[in-house]
């Protein structure tokens, strides 16, 4: 190889060398977007949305809630798996894309794991049982007795088939030996509504989304399905109290990039993420939603998803839950 040769490839790979270091310095250079696979007012958008405040405070560029609903989050995680990875397009994963799904659905087109990179668990909180308040039902027995006394007459609405609140209806039905029916909606705002209107009988929806239609009375809270009473909900039982023993579901989210996002923007998201965790106003917001603040590192959030997978797995088949 001649020697001119040489110094062109020299500084040719000098010169990719300095482009991806400024890249990785500048990020970010334009908005980021978190997608969400949820409608707006479910509680993984409302999630989303005070931490994409105070994220983009700590970046100095906005950042954008882009809500793609459908498929308990696989629209939205497959939209992700195949964007540009740059760190500009951020998905909120939760329990449903990340370690339901992949047990409900025959064929996926990403791979829980493998498509992407972790940024960091965001939050965690369990699901309240809830029911519309023109049925005067106050207790979990009581709606059991509804459900026996109208078989096949009884449905329960959830945020989409795969969802966390789909899953639990499932796990009451095998539970309860009653015949109850799934109505999924497009998110945990559509599902609220429907029990609000009756058209749905009871559901389980996560606190944050949830708390403030029983703080005003527009639907009955009945239990949380923790194993420990909610501090956002202390005067009602867990599930396993109102007499389900092992009646245990908790929800999460976090948040991921496309695989292949570069090292530095993955450090950068993850460090901004856990900064504005921590911040007072975001520890507010979770605190008055009954959620628990996430953090710890994209290889704890690794961990924790492969873990999830593998439980969420044995519940599911388990409880014989099927994406109708």
């Amino acid at each position: 190889m001649t020697q001119p040769l040489l110094k062109i490839l020299a500084m040719t790979a000098l010169l990719l060398t300095s482009s991806v270091q400024v890249h990785a310095q500048a990020f970010p250079a334009k908005p980021v977007r978190i997608v969400v696979g949820f409608a707006a007012g479910g509680s993984t958008d409302k999630l989303a949305r005070v931490l994409a405040l105070r994220m983009g405070e700590l970046l100095g560029q906005p950042v954008l809630v882009d809500n793609r609903p459908g498929a308990a989050g696989n629209i939205a995680a497959e939209g992700v798996a195949a964007a540009a990875p740059d760190g500009y397009t951020v998905f909120m994963a939760t329990l449903s894309s990340q370690a339901i799904n992949p047990h409900l659905y025959a064929k996926l087109k990403f791979d829980p794991i493998k498509s992407f990179e972790p940024i960091g668990l965001v939050a965690k909180y369990p699901l309240l049982l809830v029911v519309p308040p023109q049925l005067k039902l106050n207790s979990v027995q009581d709606l059991i007795s509804y459900a026996r006394a109208n078989p096949g007459q009884t449905f329960f609405a959830s945020s989409g088939n795969g969802s966390p609140a789909h899953l639990a209806g499932e796990i009451f039905k095998t539970a309860t030996g009653t015949d109850v029916r799934h109505v999924p909606y497009r998110g945990g705002g559509p599902a609220m509504l429907a029990l609000m209107s009756n058209e749905a009988q009871f559901g389980f929806e996560t606190i944050p989304s949830a708390i403030g239609h029983t703080r005003g009375g527009k639907l009955n809270g009945l239990a949380v399905t923790s194993d420990q009473r909610s501090a956002a909900a202390p005067n009602l039982p867990t599930m396993q109290e109102a007499g389900l023993k092992g009646f245990s579901v908790t929800s999460w989210a976090g948040l991921l990039v496309p695989a292949g996002t570069p090292r530095d923007v993955v450090t950068k998201l993850a460090e901004t993420t856990r900064a504005a965790i921590a911040s007072p106003g975001v520890k507010a917001a979770l605190a008055n939603d009954g959620a628990e603040p996430g953090g710890g590192s994209p290889a704890d959030f690794a961990s924790f998803m492969n873990e999830e997978l593998k439980t969420w797995g044995a519940v599911v088949r388990a409880a014989g839950a099927k994406v109708d």
